[in-house]
């Protein structure tokens, strides 16, 4: 397994994102899907990386900055193939790694609240996130929850 920073133009890269799209559009209305699409994901102030084994994209994670003390994790994915292998963790290990690398006090993330993002949830609780109040421009959405980490002081 191996886990990269990723500029978001390998054609297997770029369909395991569509695939994410795709799915997150099948869980949420429109109105509470916020991920991040190619052109977004490529902007400067957005940080992607993708995993893989062999020629194979098994996950992938993304930091994108607010502003210059904070950031949120975007895109984070698993292949369902890939499941309970710790891809996961990986990947948002990487994301702390670089928030901190880059001083960011606080890191945020928002992610679906229906049962299909219990996992998702289980593992940012497993790494110290809270839940919280919009951030940003987000604003209350029954089916949207909203975490945050405090980084300083914590060695993740």
């Amino acid at each position: 397994m191996k886990i990269k920073i990723d500029d978001v133009t390998h054609p297997t890269v770029i369909a395991f994102v569509e695939e994410h799209m795709r799915n997150l559009n099948l869980l949420s209305p429109p109105e509470s899907n916020h991920y991040l699409d190619l052109d977004a994901l490529r902007k400067p102030d957005v940080t992607f990386w993708s995993v893989w084994e062999g020629e194979e994209v098994i996950g992938c994670g993304a930091l994108k900055e607010l502003d210059a003390m904070s950031g949120e994790v975007k895109s984070m994915r698993t292949s369902s193939n890939h499941l309970r292998k710790g891809i996961g963790r990986q990947i948002l290990q990487a994301i702390i790694d670089k928030a901190n690398e880059r001083g960011y006090q606080n890191l945020y993330l928002e992610t679906g609240s229906m049962d299909a993002f219990y996992p998702a949830q289980k593992l940012y609780k497993s790494f110290g996130f809270e839940f919280c109040k919009p951030f940003a421009d987000y604003v209350e959405d029954p089916n949207c929850v909203f975490m945050k980490i405090d980084l300083r002081g914590k060695d993740l």
